[in-house]
């Protein structure tokens, strides 16, 4: 128990036999249980897990019949942390790349009630030339591109580091979001904090030490193929969160900004590349004045109808 909380520690695991040993054995003594759970794997890693809880009963191995992916494991976790009457759900994952030791740090703003939902952020300034010096130059721009995407789609224009996966959550929040239809794959932590802003939910950035073993396999992120994976699912996201948040649950014109700048944008610059087409290539018959200026005036009010959106999006956000 933390501060008169009941504390769970929700550790996603495929074939970690390697690494899943020394992240069990650094949990804090305030962990109240611990849910590792397995998402089908095919190695040795449920052994070493069940020889850990010889010495540690805290901790509970909760097995997939079927491989879910990261985010799936982690909903089990929540489920099952929330079923069991825990406070707040602790998320690390099981290699061994996050500091457990900065739990508290996650923890003491959702006590506090700050917030309802804590997460990892490498690039504070605290930790900022320490993650620069150790993180691989692709990586940084996969992150960097991720996180642009993100702060559309999710509304959090504030926080950074949004692929981290170190974070912490109020039963509050869990028993609030319909996880049924949550992102259960990699790239489950930027689909969760688009459901956080569709719910309201507070979230907070949180500095954390970055950890890398030299040789060991840890991070399933490749940056720029990572980035191009998941953008599909955020374009996705947006959209939902836009309808969800702004339509069903409440009214805000703002959607409408983002609609006619939908409408706008993509109209004005396919138009604009048929007049260039037709300037350069079919003698430039069809390019009028008249024509030029509705070109313009489709892309500059697809333009401000966009940056619009995203000031209220803002303000909403805050």
């Amino acid at each position: 128990m933390y501060k008169g909380r009941r504390i769970s520690l929700v550790i996603p695991a495929y074939n970690e036999q390697k690494l899943i040993m020394p992240t069990l054995r650094n949990v804090p003594e305030f962990i109240d249980v611990v849910y590792v759970v397995d998402d089908k794997s095919t190695d040795g890693q449920n052994a070493v897990i069940l020889e850990c809880a010889k010495n540690d009963p805290r901790i509970t191995l909760v097995c997939h019949e079927r491989n879910k992916g990261p985010g799936g494991a982690i909903i089990t976790g929540y489920l099952r942390s929330s079923a069991e009457g825990y406070d707040i759900a602790l998320v690390v994952g099981a290699d061994y790349q996050m500091p457990l030791e900065e739990a508290a740090h996650f923890l003491d703003p959702i006590i506090n009630g700050e917030v309802d939902y804590t997460k990892g952020n490498r690039f504070l300034l605290s930790k900022l030339d320490d993650t620069l010096s150790k993180m691989p130059r692709i990586r940084l721009v996969g992150n960097w591109i991720i996180t642009a995407l993100t702060k559309i789609a999710s509304g959090y224009y504030k926080l950074m580091d949004v692929v981290d996966g170190y974070t912490a959550i109020s039963k509050n929040a869990i028993d609030r979001i319909d996880w049924s239809k949550a992102w259960a794959g990699y790239g489950y932590p930027m689909d969760f904090l688009i459901r956080l802003n569709a719910y309201s939910l507070k979230v907070k950035d949180i500095p954390r030490t970055a950890i890398y073993l030299k040789g060991e396999r840890q991070s399933q992120i490749k940056g720029l193929n990572y980035a191009l994976k998941v953008s599909p699912m955020l374009w996705r996201g947006f959209w939902w969160r836009l309808n969800f948040k702004y339509l069903f649950l409440d009214f805000h014109p703002l959607a409408f900004f983002y609609y006619l700048a939908a409408f706008f944008l993509p109209c004005g610059l396919i138009y604009g590349v048929y007049l260039i087409f037709d300037r350069f290539f079919m003698g430039g018959y069809g390019v009028t004045g008249s024509r030029t200026v509705l070109d313009a005036l489709m892309i500059i009010s697809g333009l401000q109808f966009f940056l619009f959106a995203m000031m209220f999006d803002m303000q909403e956000g805050k």
